[in-house]
């Protein structure tokens, strides 16, 4: 499951098919799905960084097998086209499940090169259950409030506690959505894409999708091929692991990384004083965790919002200067104010987190079978625990409400795919959140599929981050369809950004594209 990517030179480029001023289906006789589909109304929503973003509403059913049923709302974005080459819609998702796109369609249209960008309307859109879309969910206000129990279930007391949250937390969902939750799941929201489709008059989209997107994406392409025109994923879920599996391998991922960072550390002694040894230094974190299980900082951040705040640093290195001053601080000069506000910037859940778990868990539960015998979860994470402790029982309880969970689950969908055109695929070898296994799992599993590797990248998200080398071959795709063509697993190979300087040097910052996509996408997506 933690496979790492050969590297592969001297790729060919294929070009799939050819553009003219207005795709073919923007001006043919729309099909009989587009004409009884609903209108939208644009609105100007722009802000300060987009000012040009618009938004809408779209109706779609609740439940899609009966249409004039009950209906929802979608809330939508767009950055509409400005050139006179006009390729049709392009429907972007940072992931989760539980993240809005409403911004990141704004992010998208400035991050690609203007001349890309025009070519396209941008389309954000707030998944069902998710943001502005009503209704929003929000199960258990507040069930993230500091100090929760320590993750690691070493009593049976912290053991029952954590279990009573989790079950607790599913009742809640149950309770309060019993009608809405057994169609809250990722082929419920692709019936909803392709609404937004036929709502845009498109016979086909274009999409692109961050993390849990990818599979949004894989499996909108898998129910409706013949209208998906261009397709990018990004850190790339394994469809064959949803969703305990996965997280399972997430676990030895996070690992590594968290040993990355420990091994960055070592690397600036003379900045932050806490040894040359990435073991020893690992080892103080550890007992930095130990103490605040004991004594929480500021009566915030215990053992289990320790983990929640450097689990951050796993999906980009750009947090690591300023986790490692918050860790410096508490080890060296017994000052827990950084680690505090670490919490608070990156690990703190408000109402929109509150929302994003709701949908979260309702997708990731009722998607695919999760175990309904807590033993089975007892033995599985303290055999990960045992090998890969960083974030073990922290995923394990994020994820525990599926044993639990109201509704039944769905079976996977198989996205295994041969009827599209030439899609395009980025994954990052070290990746955590989505291991570089998934982005192979699907190129075999995509017919015509390219596979764009960031060797020796940890980041999760690649594409519009700063790394111009992956940004050439999206935008060379976007532009014309072209792909790269190599002889083997990996089509292209691009090297990694080099990681980030403490912030105390010259060369300390980051990239600020980098950051903010980072913050769009958010963590546990």
């Amino acid at each position: 499951m933690r496979k790492r990517a050969a590297v592969l030179c001297g790729a060919a480029v294929v070009v799939a098919g050819t553009i003219t001023a207005v795709p073919a289906d923007a001006s043919a006789s729309p099909p009989a799905d587009l004409a009884r589909a609903a209108k939208l109304t644009w609105k100007k929503c722009g802000t300060t960084d987009h000012p040009t973003l618009q938004c809408a509403s779209l109706k779609v059913p609740l439940d899609h097998a009966n249409p004039h049923g009950r209906q929802i709302t979608l809330a939508l974005s767009r950055v509409p086209h400005t050139a006179k080459k006009y390729q049709g819609p392009l429907l972007v998702n940072p992931g989760g499940p539980g993240g809005s796109g409403l911004t990141l369609a704004g992010f998208v249209a400035s991050a690609l090169p203007k001349a890309v960008a025009a070519q396209y309307d941008v389309i954000g859109f707030d998944p069902r259950g998710v943001g502005a879309s009503k209704p929003a969910l929000n199960c258990g206000p507040g069930y993230f409030n500091p100090v929760r129990p320590d993750s690691v279930p070493g009593t049976h007391a912290i053991e029952k506690a954590n279990l009573k949250r989790a079950k607790s937390f599913a009742d809640a969902c149950g309770r309060k959505y019993a009608s809405v939750l057994p169609y809250i799941n990722t082929v419920a929201a692709v019936r909803d894409m392709d609404s937004i489709r036929g709502a845009l008059g498109a016979k086909r989209i274009n999409y692109f999708g961050y993390s849990y997107g990818t599979y949004l994406g894989a499996v909108y392409a898998k129910l409706y091929p013949e209208r998906v025109r261009r397709l990018v994923l990004d850190s790339i879920v394994d469809p064959t692991g949803v969703w305990y599996d996965d997280n399972i391998s997430q676990d030895y991922a996070f690992n590594d990384r968290h040993r990355a960072l420990m091994a960055w550390i070592a690397k600036y002694d003379t900045t932050y004083k806490l040894g040359t040894d990435p073991e020893k230094i690992e080892a103080k974190w550890y007992a930095m965790r130990a103490a605040l299980a004991k004594k929480p900082a500021d009566g915030k951040v215990g053992a289990s919002e320790l983990e929640d705040t450097f689990i951050p640093g796993g999906y980009y290195n750009g947090y690591w200067p300023y986790l490692a001053e918050a860790f410096a601080a508490y080890v060296n000069d017994k000052n827990d104010d950084p680690l505090v506000e670490a919490y608070e910037n990156f690990a703190a859940v408000d109402a929109s987190g509150d929302n994003g778990y709701s949908v979260y868990t309702s997708v990731q539960c009722r998607d695919a079978s999760w175990p309904r015998d807590w033993d089975q979860w007892r033995k599985d994470n303290w055999a990960v625990y045992d090998k890969a402790p960083f974030m073990a029982w922290n995923n394990a309880w994020y994820n525990a409400p599926c044993a639990f969970w109201p509704t039944e689950s769905k079976k996977p969908v198989n996205i295994a795919n041969g009827k599209l055109p030439p899609t395009l695929l980025f994954q990052a070898t070290n990746d955590a959140a989505t291991p570089y296994q998934g982005g192979a799992t699907v190129h075999r599993m995509l017919a015509r599929s390219s596979l764009v590797v960031e060797q020796g990248g940890g980041n999760h998200g690649i594409t519009l981050s700063g790394n111009a080398c992956l940004d050439k071959y999206l935008a060379a795709y976007l532009t014309d369809g072209t792909v790269p063509r190599g002889h083997g697993e990996v089509d292209a190979v691009c090297r990694k950004l080099a990681d980030p300087k403490p912030l105390s040097t010259k060369a300390a910052s980051t990239s600020a594209r980098g950051s903010t996509l980072h913050g769009l996408l958010g963590f546990r997506g």
